[in-house]
């Protein structure tokens, strides 16, 4: 059985300003982000006031969206937007990434927490958790938009999306899926014992596996070589994964040894 996508993104019209759901879904996700924070900072016994919290959220934010277009412009379509450049800022037309939103939002709370004096590592196992709550969030946002869907298939549950050619895969779901797993194993991570930067090096890994396969039921938007550029992020993305989690095994095996 299909479904057709016939969800009007719009939910409120007045004089002419338009609130949609997926505004709606970034704004739950901030208002999520800005309790959960705080709470999981003092479960950690870690000082992260409300007053820090709320600038560490802005500014990670403001970061994030200003590299997701960057990415689109540079990394994916630097030709069209070198040749039209004042639809770089037409942001409402669309173009986002996420690769691009997650690498200024870590430089952002980098920054952030060294004029703060903050440690890095900690406060990013703290924000990543309620980071892949708004991803998940997000793609249902996406979904809703009917943006963002997978290639032509004869699944059961293909969905015709008005945009798009045939029944497709509701990849959007999929990566909503993908992304509450991601979620809810970091909150169960998260009770127990870890060095600092453990579930970061965690969600890098499980996102860009998880992505790296969703990539394939979604439509590609460029291909570099026989991979999307969505796959090449992700190995990227993997390897940073390994890296971090690799450092942390050698400071811990090196802090063993020096105890010894």
């Amino acid at each position: 059985m299909v479904f057709y996508h016939n969800i009007d993104p719009v939910l409120l019209k007045i004089a002419g300003f338009e609130i949609r759901y997926y505004g709606l879904i970034i704004v739950l996700s901030l208002i999520l982000a800005y309790f959960m924070l705080p709470y999981l900072a003092k479960k950690k016994k870690i000082n992260l006031s409300k007053d820090k919290a709320e600038n560490l959220l802005f500014y990670a934010t403001l970061s994030g969206l200003i590299g997701a277009r960057l990415f689109i412009v540079f990394i994916y379509y630097p030709s069209y937007y070198l040749s039209n450049p004042l639809e770089i800022f037409k942001i409402w037309k669309g173009g986002v990434s996420f690769h691009g939103a997650l690498l200024f939002g870590i430089i952002a709370v980098y920054l952030f927490c060294k004029k703060h004096k903050l440690k890095f590592l900690e406060i990013m196992d703290l924000l990543i958790i309620p980071t892949a709550l708004g991803f998940a969030l997000g793609r249902i946002g996406n979904f809703l938009n009917g943006e963002l869907y997978g290639r032509i298939t004869t699944f059961p549950w293909a969905v015709k999306f008005p945009a798009a050619e045939g029944f497709r895969h509701p990849s959007q779901l999929y990566e909503s899926a993908k992304n509450f797993l991601i979620f809810f194993t970091l909150l169960f991570l998260n009770k127990k014992k870890h060095k600092p930067g453990f579930l970061l090096a965690v969600f890098l890994i499980m996102y860009s596996v998880l992505r790296f396969f969703i990539e394939f039921v979604r439509e590609p938007e460029i291909y570099i070589g026989f991979l999307t550029m969505g796959q090449v992020l992700n190995i990227l993305m993997f390897i940073a994964g390994i890296y971090l989690l690799k450092k942390l095994n050698w400071r811990e095996m090196h802090s063993r040894q020096t105890q010894i």
